[in-house]
């Protein structure tokens, strides 16, 4: 493949994957991990590399600009803890995932997203007439800190990002209102807590070439801003609906390739 076509094919696995995390408000990790192995034929190390490594840029800013502006509002604290999380989570994860087998990685990848998808689809609607918007609740800095290492886990291990665990765990789990949840999971974006993972892989030569890694960055930027301004345009139903489906097909995804 010449620098061009990795360019070109970068910039596609980045735009999609940023389409994905704008409108669904998580990282673009996971996207990024399926679309490596799909559109430029890496192994699943290579592509959980890539994923750790194209996530360091603040490719998340515009989205989180979008959410902003859309009255959405994040508590310092609550950024804070979940940080903190994260940073035990994610603690040595790039060294194990190193180790271990490409099936054995997909196996943790799939069970991880059917969890997800099963907190999903239980959870409750908030019954309080909390605004979508602009309401701010009390959260205690356990379940935050544990969904920070949960998240931490998610990037280092899985090369996934941590976004989806959080927005998961505030919408399902703790019963956030769906559009902050996931502006929460894009500061996450922003905030380069995955540079001691992606440093793992990196030192290992765990990623595709340069070219490719660029064009995944501009797309990113790109549909980043794309997905969280159409975001802002719908309900927490449909987002909710969104973010079930997608990792739902991850999850058949990654079955496939685990069973192939």
């Amino acid at each position: 493949m010449s620098w061009l076509h990795e360019l070109i094919a970068g910039g596609g696995v980045g735009l999609v994957a940023g389409l994905a995390s704008g409108f669904t408000g998580t990282s673009p990790g996971g996207g990024l991990v399926i679309f490596s192995v799909l559109l430029l034929g890496a192994e699943q190390h290579v592509a959980q590399g890539t994923s750790l490594i194209t996530q360091i840029p603040p490719t998340g800013l515009a989205g989180v600009r979008r959410y902003w502006q859309n009255g959405n509002r994040s508590p310092l604290l609550w950024i804070v803890w979940i940080c903190i999380g994260f940073l035990v989570g994610g603690a040595g994860d790039g060294y194990a995932a190193a180790a271990v087998s490409d099936s054995v990685l997909q196996w943790t990848y799939v069970g991880y997203l059917v969890a997800l998808i099963a907190l999903l689809i239980l959870r409750r609607d908030r019954k309080d007439g909390a605004d979508e918007t602009g309401g701010q609740q009390e959260l205690h800095w356990l379940p935050l800190f544990l969904i920070g290492v949960l998240a931490g886990f998610s990037s280092g291990f899985m090369g996934i990002g941590g976004g989806l665990a959080i927005t998961v765990g505030l919408a399902a789990g703790l019963r956030v209102p769906q559009h902050q949840a996931q502006l929460v999971s894009l500061i996450f974006s922003v905030i380069p807590t995955n540079i001691p993972a992606a440093s793992i892989y990196w030192s290992k030569g765990l990623m595709v070439g340069w070219p490719a890694v660029v064009g995944v960055v501009a797309g990113l930027w790109i549909g980043t801003d794309l997905g969280a301004r159409a975001a802002n345009g719908v309900n927490k139903k449909v987002l909710r609906r969104a973010m079930i489906a997608l990792v739902s097909l991850m999850a058949l995804y990654m079955t496939y390739k685990a069973l192939t």
